[in-house]
Order: structure tokens, then C-alpha cells, then sequence
């Protein structure tokens, strides 16, 4: 699937984001099997995806943090035979994920590959659901921005750190987005911003940034809402292709429609 990677082919990704996944296999997430569905997801990558370099999982891999449902994830996303970087959400436990992740090699908080460097931060919040990125993190982003050199540079987190038009997500974001913008607005080689938690697609641009969201794998919410609402829009995945010249070339793909649906009228999970 993954080929090698010359001075002008893209850097081909795949984001899979926010699968919610559980130990047991007769748990369900709003009626959904989170597990069914992101089985389903990855089979449509190999289908629609001949070659990937890298998969992307930005958080809320698992809705319990439990090792059992860790150990679903990494069987199920190593049918894409390609390397793979996680972060956490805030339904995960990330020392059990740092733990796992070293063992696995899910790890790399700052990816070169190609003309680009991908830069992976934590903005989960033990037992908490709003993102913050700690000092730490900060000085990480700092580090990997000051050591880009020419390279174009994308970074992922699991929280939204704008707006997205969903009120009852406003409180729930990244709560500190002041020092995080400061530090991308200062390099001018930033292109994208990419993360999880919304639950819908999300595609804007901030100056010269790229800011990007992704469906979840199972449950997925409604777009400009209020309150706690979700859809029946498939669950789906997003692609990416980060030429050397800092184009990127992006997409969501969906299930098929009516396969995997929530429980109607839900009001929060």
C-alpha cells in the first residue's frame, strides 16, 4: 500500500478519527457498534486508498480507556499495513496510551516525511472533556516550529481550537487557543491544522492555514447546533495529499448511507 517517497509525490495520510471504541463487544455507543463501523471505515480505505505513508488517529480512540478497547484499535488499524501516530481525547487514558503507544510505535509527536513535518499534540485533560495544552505541549509545539527548518508543517490535537458553530461545543474546545495561535502565527511555514472531537467535516481557511475536521468513524453529530444533536450522516474518514510545494489535496469519504445510525433523539453520551 505505502510506497516510496521521491522529491515530488505527495505525502499521502489518513485520518481516522474519534472511534469510541469499548472492551466488550456487546457495548454499544448510542445504539452504535463503534467497533463495526470502524472495521467498515477501514475497509473502504483499502479500497479507495492505493497508497498511504502514514494514518492519522487523533483521539477518543476508545470511549471506556480500557486496555481491551486499545487492543481492538491497534488489530483493527494494522490492517492498514503502514505506520500509525495516536493522540489522545478526552474519553481516553493517555498514560495507558503512552504506555501502549511505546510498545507499539503509536508514539511520534513530530513525523519529517517528505518536504513536511507533522507535529502530534495532547490536548486531552485528565477526567475532563475540554482540551488544554499544557506547558509541556507548548514547548513542544515550540521545539518542532523553531526545527522545521524549510519544511511545510502541519499540526494535529484532538480538541477544536476555534469556533465551529455549534454552540453547545463552544465550552468544550481547546480552552487555551491564545498561545497555540501565537506560536503558529509566528511560523510562516504552517499550513494546516487537523483535529478530532466535532464529529463532522469542517474545512475553513485562517490566513494561510488549513483548518481541518473529521468525521468520526461511528456516531457523528449535526452541523450548526445548538444542543447535543446527532446525524444520520455515515460514519467516514478523512484523506490527505501534502505535496512538496505546501499544496494539500483533501476529502472526507463516508460509509454508504442508513448502515450505521444512532439511537434517534439521543441527548448526550
Amino acid at each position: 500500500m505505502s510506497t516510496a517517497v521521491t522529491d515530488t509525490d505527495p505525502i499521502c495520510l489518513v485520518q481516522l478519527t474519534d472511534s469510541h471504541l469499548y472492551a466488550g463487544a456487546d457495548q454499544a455507543l448510542l445504539g452504535m457498534d463503534t467497533y463495526a463501523s470502524l472495521q467498515a471505515v477501514i475497509d473502504q480505505v483499502l479500497v479507495e486508498q492505493p497508497r498511504i505513508d502514514h494514518v492519522l488517529a487523533t483521539g477518543d480512540i476508545t470511549q471506556d480507556g480500557s486496555l481491551g478497547a486499545y487492543e481492538r484499535f491497534i488489530e483493527a488499524s494494522s490492517r492498514l499495513p503502514v505506520p500509525c501516530s495516536w493522540i489522545a481525547g478526552n474519553h481516553d487514558d493517555a498514560e495507558l496510551m503512552a504506555e501502549l503507544g511505546q510498545a507499539h510505535g503509536l508514539n511520534q509527536t513530530c513525523l519529517d516525511l517528505g518536504n513536511w513535518r507533522i507535529v502530534m499534540l495532547d490536548s486531552s485533560i485528565p477526567g475532563a472533556v475540554p482540551g488544554h495544552l499544557a506547558d509541556t505541549q507548548l514547548a513542544l509545539l515550540e521545539q518542532a516550529l523553531s526545527e522545521a527548518g524549510e519544511r511545510h508543517v502541519m499540526v494535529c490535537l484532538h480538541h477544536h481550537p476555534v469556533s465551529i458553530g455549534c454552540e453547545w461545543m463552544e465550552s468544550i474546545g481547546l480552552l487555551n487557543p491564545e498561545p497555540f495561535w501565537q506560536r503558529l502565527d509566528a511560523c510562516a511555514q504552517v499550513r494546516a491544522v487537523l483535529w478530532g472531537h466535532v464529529h463532522q467535516s469542517f474545512d475553513q481557511q485562517r490566513g494561510a492555514v488549513r483548518l481541518l475536521a473529521t468525521p468520526s468513524t461511528c456516531v457523528q453529530f449535526a452541523v450548526a447546533s445548538q444542543d447535543f444533536a446527532t446525524d444520520t450522516l455515515a460514519p467516514g474518514y478523512r484523506w490527505l495529499r501534502l505535496y512538496p510545494d505546501g499544496r494539500i489535496e483533501t476529502a472526507v469519504e463516508r460509509l454508504a448511507p442508513g448502515r450505521f445510525l444512532p439511537d434517534p433523539g439521543a441527548t448526550g453520551y
